[in-house]
């Protein structure tokens, strides 16, 4: 059984999704509705799969996704929205896909479809890497960043701080196929973790800013663009 929920503060819409869900029938599902962010995180439920509502009264659908992703990196994230420009929001938080209001069955059952293929991949794999604190072994999904300071690399997560003996650039091209880019000589950034940049500053998911070079802006750009599009099927990012 493959459990659903579905969050938005649209009573009507509410309606006509879980209604939609009832004509699924590649698998079995089982779908819960929510009315509001706060009440899907106070419920506490594991789910496979979100249909979020972005723009909610109270905890929008990015906060509440933010939150969720915290304590749960597996399930897949669909958001549902009213915009076709999906630029105008953050980017910190993993979506599998985006869906336009209104729902139209064949666009939400091809979605699902592709959700429960990619399920079946296998789990990431831990990175490790030799650093001054000792052998860290971490998911490369977990790194914010790593940063040249003083000589050495600094490996940013959202918990930790670690010091690597390593070149910037070398890391660069090692990362590059774990979705990573370079938006300045001294920092190799991971394209999961940007949530805004505004002129020349990056702003990651845990609140840490970055430069963004002139040199390297668009190069930076480029690989965030093809990153969503890859990630979301949309080639959307605009200055």
């Amino acid at each position: 059984m493959i459990k659903i929920a579905v969050c938005d503060d649209d009573p009507k819409i509410l309606k006509e999704t879980l209604e939609l869900l009832t004509q699924y029938d590649r698998l079995p599902v089982s779908a819960d509705a929510y009315t509001s962010g706060e009440a899907l995180l106070a419920a506490g439920k594991k789910y496979d799969i979100l249909l979020l509502d972005i723009d909610m009264e109270g905890l929008n659908g990015i906060e509440t996704a933010r939150r969720i992703r915290e304590a749960d990196r597996e399930v897949k994230l669909i958001y549902v929205t009213n915009y076709s420009d999906y630029t105008i929001f953050a980017f910190g938080v993993h979506a599998f896909a985006y869906l336009l209001k209104p729902l139209k069955a064949e666009e939400l059952f091809a979605q699902l479809d592709e959700a429960f293929a990619y399920g079946l991949a296998g789990p990431e794999k831990e990175m490790e890497f030799q650093a001054k604190e000792g052998i860290v072994r971490v998911l490369p999904s977990q790194i914010l960043c790593f940063e040249y300071l003083e000589r050495q690399v600094l490996l940013h997560t959202s918990e930790q701080v670690w010091h690597l003996k390593r070149q910037i650039t070398e890391l660069a091209r090692e990362m590059e196929s774990h979705g990573f880019a370079m938006p300045h000589k001294s920092f190799v950034v991971n394209l999961h973790a940007v949530q805004r940049i505004r002129g020349y500053e990056i702003t990651l998911t845990d609140g840490m800013t970055v430069p963004l070079s002139q040199k390297k802006s668009a190069l930076f750009r480029r690989a965030l663009n093809e990153y969503l599009a890859q990630e979301r099927g949309q080639a959307v990012w605009k200055s």
